[in-house]
């Protein structure tokens, strides 16, 4: 499945993406959507569907800037959002959660712990989801300040202070401070700095002269314009155009394209850092059936603001050509916006359990905001039998993950595949 993918992937990247799976078994799970999406259309579900995010494991959840610039907790990863089954999303949650505390140490009583602790937290929200009126669930989100304040009064003072640094690290994560990292002053001019094969500005790919360059884009953000809102169009205007390059993001998304694109406002100390992202047809499409838009990039959008509580403002699509002459989707949203995800190994026991409470309630958010919350609420029941089959079910499948990560580790020792290790 993965030599597959890759088959329609960057060939230079495709080692690096091999490279970062094999870092340790978590990080192969970050990259096996495809993989799972298979696992999990070959056994039963309960014919209740939703809005999927389709790659529900922990690390796409965390922190980012609402557009009242408070600091929220959400999915934050839609590459594969699709509607299917709930309980894919659910397992596919459940099971991280289980591979992760595995890498962090933790025993299997504890795992347990910790996967029925999201299970429990998914079921109990979606019953309190059930019985709320629909407007009532469309405003439901989870603010960092009301979590910080959960945790203050619960958590321990070690919890609180690592808390503490990533909110800390969130709210400085801008276009302030991506023009500060990633840039630096050419023939005054701010241009992305290049650090290949990682950041590869334009012009080290393609032999155009810059007005060309300046030309096409220009035309691409025109096309990208209109799929925003009609008051976000007009703050898109007033942003010019300076530099592009291409990036390497993420696990799985390594060897699709992406490029960032630095606009300046008022003057160069006014940037804005907007990402465009590839968007391949999700994988769960062969399980759960074609996306109804046209525009990949356009089914990424649109599943992003029916499951999030509050979108990137800057959130759109665009199709395009791409420098190989072939059509590509591709969406669009800021590059740094008080984004930031866990690490999981600064995660102890106390804080894979506060953790999989998050993530356990606002995956049921997100559900309840596209899928019958009322029907879920009563398959899941009061009882803790799901959330004890959600802990099995997590254990076995992390076996699965484990015993798949060993084979795509054969396979880069036999030289079958070329895995670039350390980018």
């Amino acid at each position: 499945m993965l030599e597959r993918q890759a088959a329609t992937r960057l060939p230079e990247l495709v080692p690096i993406r091999y490279g970062r799976m094999l870092s340790s078994p978590f990080a192969f799970y970050r990259g096996s959507a495809a993989i799972m999406a298979a696992d999990l259309a070959a056994g039963p579900d309960s014919g209740l569907r939703a809005q999927l995010c389709g790659d529900a494991h922990l690390s796409n959840f965390g922190v980012f800037a609402a557009p009242d610039r408070r600091l929220v907790f959400d999915v934050n990863d839609f590459d594969e959002t699709l509607p299917g089954p709930w309980e894919w999303d659910v397992k596919r949650l459940v099971a991280s959660f289980a591979i992760a505390a595995r890498e962090n140490g933790l025993g299997r009583k504890r795992r347990r712990t910790i996967v029925r602790t999201a299970a429990r937290e998914y079921r109990e929200r979606m019953r309190e989801l059930a019985a709320a009126r629909n407007l009532d669930v469309w405003y439901v989100r989870l603010d960092v300040r009301e979590v910080a304040e959960e945790l203050d009064r619960v958590a321990s003072r070690k919890v609180m202070r690592r808390f503490e640094r990533n909110v800390a690290k969130a709210r400085a994560k801008d276009s302030l401070r991506a023009l500060d990292r990633l840039t630096q002053v050419v023939n005054g001019q701010p241009r992305i700095v290049s650090d290949p094969p990682l950041i590869v500005p334009v012009e080290e790919l393609q032999d155009e002269r810059p007005e060309t360059v300046q030309r096409e884009v220009g035309g691409l953000l025109r096309t990208y314009r209109e799929s925003l809102e009609h008051d976000r169009r007009q703050l898109v205007d007033g942003y010019r155009f300076v530099h592009l390059a291409r990036k390497v993001v993420g696990v799985g998304s390594v060897g699709t394209r992406a490029w960032i694109v630095l606009l300046v406002g008022r003057d160069d100390d006014d940037p804005l850092f907007l990402q465009f992202k590839e968007a391949d047809p999700s994988v769960l499409e062969p399980y759960a059936g074609a996306s109804r838009y046209e525009n990949h990039g356009e089914r990424v959008v649109r599943g992003q603001r029916l499951m999030q509580a509050a979108s990137d403002i800057f959130l759109g699509w665009l199709p395009t050509v791409g420098l190989d002459g072939r059509p590509r989707d591709f969406y669009g949203r800021q590059l740094w916006d008080g984004k930031r995800s866990i690490g999981i190994e600064s995660l102890d026991a106390e804080g894979f359990e506060i953790y999989a409470r998050a993530c356990g309630f606002t995956l049921a958010r997100a559900h309840a905001r596209s899928g019958d919350r009322i029907a879920i609420a009563a398959y899941l029941g009061s009882g803790e039998v799901f959330d004890h089959a959600m802990s099995e079910f997590a254990e076995l499948y992390a076996d699965q993950a484990e015993r798949d990560y060993a084979a795509l580790a054969e396979a880069a020792k036999s030289a079958r595949i070329t895995a670039a290790e350390g980018l």
